[in-house]
Order: C-alpha cells, then structure tokens, then sequence
C-alpha cells in the first residue's frame, strides 16, 4: 500500500481506528495494494459476510421466481402469466442496472463517522422491505410494476455498497477465500430463496414481510459487528457527470480486463438464470408438474448441495495455485453442459440431474469469478461504483430473466430456452481467457 502526507489518509502501521474516529482508508488508483485490517478484524468479517448475502439473496432467490410469478398468475390469469410477468420483470430489471452504480457513487463520496458504506446497506434494506410489504398489497399491473421496480432500486443500493467491502476491507491474499464465503451467502440466498418461497406459495404477503425482515436483520447485524472506519474526512473524487454516464459503458480499449471480466460475467449468469429462473413455469407447463411447490424444495437442495461443494472447495484451491482462469472456464463450460440434460430428455429427472450439475458449476464460478473481478478493477479509489456496473451483469440477468424467458417462450416454447442458456453459458466460460492481468 502506498501512504500519503494527507492526514486524512491511515497508513498500514496506523492503529486500528473505532468507526467514530477520523482514520480513514483510500486504495491507491491500481487496485494491487492491500487495505488496513478490519476495524473488528478479518475473521469476524469472514465470518458475517456470509448472512449478509444470505439476507439479501434470499430476496432474488424467492420473489422473482416464485413469489412474483405466483401473485401474477393469482391476479391476472393463466392466459396472460407469461407476457404480464415479461413487463413487470424487464422494468423492473432495467431499474436494478441504473440502481447500483449509482448507489456505489453515492457511497464512494458518502462522509459519516460509520464510513461510505454501511448508511446505505441499512437505509436501503429498510427501503426495500417497505417496498416489498407495497408489492405484497399491489392489486394492479401498474401497482405491481411500480412496488416491483422499488424493491429493485432499494435492494440495490444496500447491496451495491455490500459488494465494496472485498476491495475496501480485505487482503490480496485472502480474496478467494473471501469471494469463496461470500458465494456461499449469495447461492444459499438464492437456491435457498426459492425452497423458502415455496413454503408461502399459497401465503404471499407473509412471504413477503418475513423476506423483508430478514433482510434488514441481516444487514443491520452485519454493520453492528463489523464497523468501518470513519470516511468523515475523505477526500472525495472530482465528480463529472460525464465520467459517470461512461461507468455504464465498460471501455474494451481502455479497460480490456475489466471488460473481459464483465462480459464473461454477463454471459453465464443470463444463460443460467433464464432458464433456472423460469423454474416454477417450466415444471408447471414443460415437465408437466401438478403441484410445483412440492417439487421446488427438493430441487433447491440439490442444487444448493452442489453449490456448497464446489464453493468452498474452488475458492480456496484458486488462492492456494494463484489461478483464477481455470476454474472460472471449468465453471461456465459445466454450467452450459449440464443445460444439454433437459434439452434433450424432457423429463423431471433430468432437471433435477441438471440441477445439480449446473449447482457444481455455477458455486465454482460465483467462488472464484468474484475474486477474480476485485483483482481487475479500474480504479480502487471508486470500489463501489466498479463493482456496481459488474453487478449489473450479475444482479439484471437475475431479474430480467423472466422477461427475457417470456420472450424466448413465446417466440420458439418452452424448449427453446436451453440452447440459449446452453450457448451463452459457453461463450461466457470462453470470455476469461483474454484478460491478462491475472492467471
């Protein structure tokens, strides 16, 4: 790490600071320096990073595709599920991609004597939750449009700032193991999501407040036993509108990695989550399940066994071979694989066989792929904006997934969803090999 004559800086041989004192951290502009130890230390941070996910997952897992595709079949009919559902989920996605670069610019210039982040993680979990009590109580497509669209926002500004405390908190050297846990909170959050969902398929507003306050436990609990440093005297980068509107727009030339990194990030999670995330449909109308909320748990367990195996076994192997690449390709090519399955045998087994497959390899890519991205970002002197524009390729193919299986659905069927989930999956894993800036 580099030090600096500004006394607002804290170098490495600082002591560590409460979140009420002055002693601040700011990254130098390449991103290859370590920051200062957690105020409460880096086991306890590993610790929690992994519910603080969970709380945050848990909502994309079980709203986008049970809960929400429930209350719109419920409101609006079997006729029109599928288009209705297209609408509420693309705006509601294209809300999520603006959301959260500008929540991590927010955060990266927010001064306060508990730090840029954690203001945000809690106001906008308490946002969220409002959001999603509105969305329990929506009766209209409008109604349900707008709630929709403020869960996405608000969600997306606490997780924004969450998704910093990698680069903002952690070593070099421990960021597999990091990215490892917190792959562990986002897939549990997800796959789990989905098998907790189904236990309020028939009882939607509670499913949602109890969504609502877990998240917001999670996050407040997070921030209560793991503070940061004061950010009351940071200097702030010069704020230029243009630069920002250019962050939705990953420069190839100027920043190939990140590009790459983003791009291959992109690929997979589309592939994966338009078809996983049209789950509750395609067992109703493609597999020809009579009752899909008997079926969703056991599906959930499997995949988040495969997860859960392949999480906590990649990421600390890539940190032990200093290697990021070959398990990320691994991941992606498995995940595509595994999408062959259903394709070609249209049966309730087969999904689940592809489950856990897919499960294998998208807990290896999540593991790994995390790290990977903290170790090509632009600049470390805007952590949080970074990592919001490559959320995007994370968190909008989970939301858009709906919409964009709506179209594919009625465009081309039910079948017509694997080899685009198949061939993006693929192009996703072939994508990490030109960055150069890590093996």
């Amino acid at each position: 790490m580099t030090t600096s004559s500004d006394p607002a800086l804290a170098p490495e041989s600082a002591p560590l600071a409460s979140p009420m004192t002055e002693n601040t951290f700011v990254a130098t502009a390449a991103g290859n320096d370590d920051p200062p130890p957690p105020v409460k230390g880096l086991r306890r941070l590993l610790g929690w990073i992994i519910p603080a996910n969970l709380g945050i997952y848990l909502i994309w897992g079980a709203v986008p595709g049970i809960l929400l595709p429930q209350q719109i079949t419920v409101l609006f009919g079997e006729a029109d599920k599928v288009a209705n559902l297209t609408i509420v989920a693309t705006i509601g996605a294209f809300a999520a991609m603006i959301a959260q670069p500008i929540a991590g610019q927010i955060s990266d210039r927010t001064r306060s004597r508990f730090g840029r982040r954690a203001p945000w993680m809690i106001l906008g979990a308490l946002a969220g939750g409002l959001a999603l009590v509105g969305l329990a109580f929506a009766d209209s497509l409008v109604g349900v449009v707008i709630a929709w669209t403020l869960v996405q926002i608000c969600y997306n500004f606490a997780q924004g700032p969450l998704s910093a405390v990698m680069p903002d908190r952690v070593p070099l050297s421990r960021r597999g193991l990091f990215a490892a846990l917190s792959g562990i909170g986002l897939m549990v959050g997800a796959i789990g999501g989905q098998v907790v969902g189904s236990l309020f398929f028939n009882s939607l507003t509670a499913g949602y407040v109890t969504f609502a306050v877990v998240a917001l436990a999670m996050m407040t609990l997070f921030n209560l036993f793991n503070p940061d440093y004061s950010s009351k005297r940071l200097q702030p980068e010069p704020f230029k509108l243009g630069d920002f509107l250019r962050t939705f727009w990953v420069n190839p030339i100027k920043h190939p990695d990140f590009f790459w990194a983003f791009t291959g990030r992109l690929l997979l999670y589309t592939g994966y989550f338009a078809v996983t995330g049209y789950q509750l449909f395609l067992l109703t109308d493609y597999f020809g399940v009579e009752n899909p909320e008997t079926v969703i748990p056991l599906l959930g367990l499997i995949s988040l066994a495969g997860i859960l195996i392949s999480t906590v076994i990649s990421g600390p192997l890539s940190d032990r071979f200093g290697r990021r690449k070959p398990f990320v390709f691994a991941s992606a090519a498995l995940t595509g694989l595994a999408l062959v399955l259903p394709w070609v045998w249209p049966d309730l087994t087969a999904w689940m066989i592809m489950t856990f497959l897919a499960g294998l390899g998208f807990g290896m890519f999540q593991a790994v792929d995390t790290a990977l991205i903290s170790e090509v970002l632009p600049s470390a002197k805007s952590f949080a904006k970074d990592l919001g524009v490559v959320n995007i390729a994370a968190t909008l193919p989970q939301t858009l997934a709906p919409g964009v299986a709506g179209a594919i659905v009625l465009a081309f069927g039910y079948a017509g969803l694997f080899p685009v989930g198949i061939a993006l999956s693929i192009l996703g894993a072939c994508a990490v090999w030109p960055i150069r800036s890590t093996r």
